[in-house]
């Protein structure tokens, strides 16, 4: 993997399924995260060669539910990000993925309550030792990229000093969010401190926080000296961010994911999260779009919804 100058997907749970990703990098992304993963999940999971529709599911053993899919068409850039605790365990579960995916990414940076009391996510960043047994262990039994992603501490001279540690483990690139943890998304992104941890580090630093639109990818570059941009909620709203023409209209972005969606058989619940967030955004979900979409029960349905019927018995009838 090669980390400077690149337009990043971010890891967005719910959202970065394989349409989305699949949809993003159309748009420009040359590197796509999926959504976080915690191993113990995973290693319920077992591989599975989907000839239907020419993926490769990783499904949880004695159901149907697929926990993560990919296919041959993104190998070279979807990065698999996983939430965990424990050196070992994270390594069984990304021995499973490995050969699949272009990256391995550990999510230290998640500040919600079920990753912090899981001893996951952002409640890494205050157990760098933890943070080196994972990260070594995996760089020392894998082939495959591992990287991490953090966000700020509580001082510019804590997020370095991190910062650093994480350095000396031998990962090729850190993205860093410009947030702590008691920050909301609402509140404006530190940049500043970014720049501080781009200052002291001579490997690729990716980052995120604030970008909006195609023009605050260089901003944020300029302002921090970072190698790659990141982003998350600007690309969850229009994917089309990541295309240097400009924008296209949100209306067909969403069209373009739904027929994604049906195409690649996405999960009902994850393909309602992402549309509900885009309609959200530009839109109300009291309005009868929304409603209609809260009312979905499956892929047929939203199809309909959207006038894809035709394209869904189309599909559906050329798998195999």
């Amino acid at each position: 993997m090669e980390y400077r100058d690149k337009l990043v997907l971010a890891p967005m749970v719910r959202v970065g399924t394989l349409p989305f990703r699949l949809l993003a990098a159309e748009y420009g992304a040359d590197i796509t995260y999926g959504e976080e993963i915690i191993d113990h999940k995973f290693l319920k999971c077992e591989r599975v060669v989907n000839e239907s529709l020419g993926t490769t599911d990783f499904v949880e053993k004695g159901t149907d539910s697929v926990v993560f899919r990919t296919c041959p068409q993104e190998r070279g850039r979807v990065v698999f990000q996983m939430g965990t605790s424990h050196a070992v365990r994270a390594l069984k579960a990304a021995e499973i993925v490995c050969h699949d995916v272009a990256a391995i990414d550990i999510n230290m940076g998640c500040p919600k309550s079920f990753s912090l009391s899981g001893g996951m996510g952002a409640a890494l960043l205050s157990k760098p030792e933890l943070i080196h047994d994972i990260l070594t262990t995996l760089r020392r039994n894998l082939d495959t990229t591992v990287t991490c992603k953090i966000r700020l501490l509580n001082t510019p001279k804590d997020t370095v000093e991190l910062a650093r540690r994480i350095e000396k483990t031998g990962v090729p690139a850190l993205a860093v969010h410009g947030r702590k943890i008691k920050d909301r998304p609402r509140d404006p992104a530190k940049w500043d401190e970014i720049a501080d941890v781009v200052s002291a580090l001579s490997i690729p630093v990716i980052a995120n926080g604030d970008v909006f639109e195609y023009e605050d990818f260089k901003r944020i570059k300029d302002a921090t000296g970072a190698a790659s941009v990141m982003v998350a909620r600007g690309a969850m709203w229009n994917a089309s961010i990541f295309c240097a023409k400009g924008k296209t209209p949100w209306e067909e972005v969403k069209r373009e994911y739904v027929r994604k969606s049906v195409l690649w058989d996405s999960d009902i619940k994850s393909t309602k999260h992402t549309l509900k967030e885009m309609i959200m955004h530009y839109s109300c979900l009291e309005l009868p779009e929304g409603k209609g979409v809260i009312k979905c029960d499956n892929s047929a349905d939203i199809a309909r919804l959207y006038g894809e019927e035709d394209y869904y018995n189309f599909v559906v009838s050329k798998r195999k």
